[in-house]
């Protein structure tokens, strides 16, 4: 079919679209709009509902079990051919190229687009395990998260994958939620620039990226996995949509997937306002729209929107969701509701117009096409070994120290105590391959080399006797290896408590997807550890590796140091080892607050005043232990000479917010600068500060440098009284510190007029080092 307009390279992709499409019967158009899951009928029929890697898999079937059945007509999407079970590399490339080539031999010859998860890594045997969104947001370092991006797209690419259905870019609101570890923490502009990062690393590698949820997931009632969302419009559109705002219109990314969960009653699933109005009409989005796994079902059987499947479809059709994942089921049951003028095709044309762009765009339809470029014999390689290492060595947080860290002078006994330590999935998310796939299946290893914290403690202190006590589980009650972990204790100098999270799904892990919690509390009996411990009066460092924050207050300052590690990936040993050893200065910083006390949820440091008001207003006091923004280092820095180039700009201008930042410490350090924003009065309830910029720079001992900030007007906007975006003239305070709670230095500007911004609005703030400092660079977010 060579002759054929839609594969003619040097033509417009409209113009090939639309030959295309002409061509065409509506079966065959539907198909493009659907998926198939390569797995087996028996496999299908065997599932087990308590093993399921995606939300409620066993109730479903799909419009076909076989795939021969699946591509009459063609297909639009291969659902997950290396993510599903343990499949050597060499079997998905096999598996890949032989439903490819049997795509060929249907009547238009249309390939599929394969898509496949990568929140941490490609999701696949063997392939590098990266941190954790929250570990990446704790870096403050988005062109590092660019280069692991590209680096995890390029494999994907060379194995014949087209999409990868990440990064989420939910902001966090409650952090009861399973799925915290999943984000880029609580405040919207650092998940908008770490989650921009993200994408423009898999489009440069030609990776198809997917935001998800858009929009409102994160902030279900109780942080309960698809509870309903009760949000007003303001937060929606100042606190929930500025990260995916920023990832279509700076990232560029091509596709979007829906959230299950309803706004206001409202299940974005079908929301033309959320597809269609904004992200289409208002910020010019052109890409696809895929549904999360089952929404369009999610209609009629958990929303009870819909009488039955296909309505379903018809609905989500009309709202704009273009393709249906996993599996192909209310799209093929739309020809009836077609020919009895119950839905337009119209609407069925809109969507395969975008689905077949996409495939030109990715050369799927040119007569050069390879189904496997391949180039690909490991997804482990020494490049994205170098890569996760720096991402974890920058992304562990340094919360609390006495001065016992580093431990420079090799310790002679050191009790290692708690389940983490030999235990090198702590390390991992609950969409990496090892807890998503492997841990299901008995008497399976990891598929790739991971040293746990114990072996990277063993190497870090070779002259230092290592004495491991588990003490308890991460989730089991029982507490009768407790006393030996506190004799083991006693007996030592120090005591090394390692506590926090194993990833899984639906239960069966204390942090990832449908792994709520009711409390902060320390999974468990680990709080119980933790107390016995400390009160042999041993000096004791508390390294807590988690998908969330817990609540610390009850034993904080009983400890001589505390550590948090956000699942920090493959190379996560290696990095808390550096960090306890002293081989490197810990540099991250918290993504999310800390809390001290289990039960004061919901609450992130973006609040107005009552919302962090304490003994005038409630016996609740909301306050983090830890704020967002901190981190320790075993150097300090000093801030001065705040200036401002102007205090008056009109509401589309600039003010140039400069910053010295010395490093007074005798050792070379790595600072994040942070710059807050606050709206001294407004006609709505604002935020008490929120983080308008930032930027993470080396300073050695001695040093200092000159920091610049770039706030454009646009960056005090919110949503008004009447629903518009607007700035609206008056006094705003800027803060600069370390933290969203240490702020030395302010001072003031003022905007002389109102504007409403009816066109695309400034969105970033770029940060630079004033010319003369070394390594001058801008904000990653708009390095080119």
């Amino acid at each position: 079919m060579s002759d054929h307009l839609w594969r003619r390279p040097e033509l417009p992709t409209g113009e090939r679209v639309e030959a295309l499409l002409a061509a065409m019967t509506l079966d065959e158009k539907l198909a493009q709009l659907g998926s198939f899951w390569p797995r087996s009928a028996e496999e299908r029929a065997a599932a087990d509902p308590d093993d399921d890697v995606a939300p409620m898999a066993h109730a479903f079937q799909p419009k076909a079990d076989h795939f021969d059945d699946a591509i009459a007509d063609g297909l639009g999407h291969i659902t997950r051919a290396y993510g599903s079970g343990a499949i050597p590399l060499a079997e998905g490339m096999a598996q890949v190229r032989a439903m490819q080539k049997a795509l060929s031999s249907t009547r238009l010859g249309i390939p599929a687009i394969v898509h496949e998860e990568c929140l941490t890594g490609f999701t696949a045997l063997g392939a590098t395990v990266f941190p954790t969104p929250l570990a990446l947001a704790a870096t403050f370092d988005p062109a590092l998260v660019e280069e692991m991006g590209a680096a995890m797209g390029s494999d994907m690419r060379r194995a014949g994958v087209h999409q990868g259905l990440s990064p989420v870019l939910d902001v966090v609101r409650d952090y009861r939620w399973g799925r915290v570890e999943e984000t880029f923490g609580e405040d919207p502009y650092l998940v908008a620039t770490a989650g921009t990062a993200y994408v423009k690393g898999l489009e440069k590698a030609g990776i198809v990226a997917t935001l998800k949820h858009f929009a409102g997931y994160s902030a279900s009632r109780a942080g309960r996995n698809h509870a309903p969302v009760s949000m007003g419009r303001r937060e929606l559109e100042d606190v929930i949509l500025p990260p995916f705002e920023m990832a279509v219109r700076e990232g560029g990314t091509r596709s979007v997937m829906n959230s299950y969960a309803d706004v206001d009653g409202v299940p974005a699933g079908a929301s033309s306002h959320l597809l269609t109005e904004v992200l289409r009409d208002r910020w010019g989005f052109t890409g696809t729209v895929v549904s999360d796994y089952w929404t369009i079902p999610f209609l009629d059987m958990m929303h009870r929107l819909t009488p039955d499947r296909a309505t379903s479809g018809a609905v989500a059709l009309r709202a704009g969701i273009d393709v249906e994942l996993p599996d192909t089921d209310g799209y093929g049951r739309l020809a009836p509701l077609i020919a009895s003028g119950q839905l337009e095709e119209a609407f069925v044309d809109r969507a395969v117009r975008r689905v077949l762009a996409q495939k030109i765009e990715l050369g799927l339809l040119d007569p050069s096409w390879e189904s496997v470029p391949g180039g690909v014999d490991t997804l482990d390689s020494p490049h994205n070994r170098a890569v996760a290492r720096s991402l974890a060595d920058r992304s562990i947080v340094l919360l609390a120290n006495d001065g016992i860290l580093p431990l420079a002078d090799q310790p002679r006994r050191v009790a290692v105590i708690g389940p983490v330590a030999a235990e090198p999935r702590a390390f991992l998310g609950c969409y990496s391959f090892p807890n998503h796939i492997l841990a299901r299946e008995e008497g399976t290893d990891n598929g790739i080399p991971i040293a746990s914290l114990l072996e990277a403690l063993t190497a870090a202190f070779p002259t230092t006797e290592l004495v491991h006590v588990r003490g308890t589980d991460f989730s089991d009650p029982d507490i009768s290896e407790i006393s030996a972990a506190a004799a083991a204790a006693q007996d030592a100098e120090i005591a090394v408590v390692t506590v926090g999270d194993l990833a899984g799904l639906f239960g069966r892990g204390t942090s990832g997807e449908g792994c709520d919690v009711e409390t902060l509390t320390l999974p468990g009996a680990q709080a119980d550890l933790v107390e016995a411990v400390l009160a042999t009066g041993t000096p004791t460092v508390l390294v807590v590796v988690s998908g969330r924050p817990y609540a610390l207050g009850a034993f904080a300052d009983r400890c001589a140091a505390i550590v948090q590690a956000f699942m920090p990936g493959a190379e996560g040993g290696q990095a808390i080892a550096g960090v306890l050893s002293g081989r490197l200065d810990p540099s991250g910083r918290l993504p999310v607050g800390v809390p001290r006390n289990p039960g004061t949820q919901p609450a992130t440091y973006l609040a107005p005043i009552l919302g962090r008001a304490r003994s005038f207003v409630s016996n609740m006091d909301p306050i983090q232990l830890f704020p967002f923004g901190h981190g320790l280092t075993y150097t300090s820095f000093a801030y001065d000479d705040l200036t401002l180039d102007t205090d008056r700009i009109g509401p589309d201008g600039t003010v140039r917010i400069s910053v010295t930042v010395r490093n007074t410490g005798d050792r070379d350090g790595t600072e994040v600068v942070q710059l807050y924003l606050t709206d001294d009065v407004a006609q709505v309830v604002r935020p008490v500060r929120e983080l308008a910029g930032y930027l993470r720079t080396d300073i050695p001992a001695g040093e200092s440098r000159r920091v610049v900030f770039d706030l454009h007007a646009d960056r005090t906007s919110f949503t008004g009284i009447d629903g518009h975006r607007r700035i609206e003239a008056g006094t705003f305070t800027v803060h600069v510190g370390r933290s969203s709670e240490d702020l030395p230095l302010r001072a003031a500007f003022t905007i002389d007029a109102d504007r409403v911004i009816d066109s695309p609005r400034v969105l970033s703030t770029p940060a630079s080092l004033s010319r003369g400092d070394d390594d001058v660079h801008n904000h990653p977010a708009h390095a080119e």
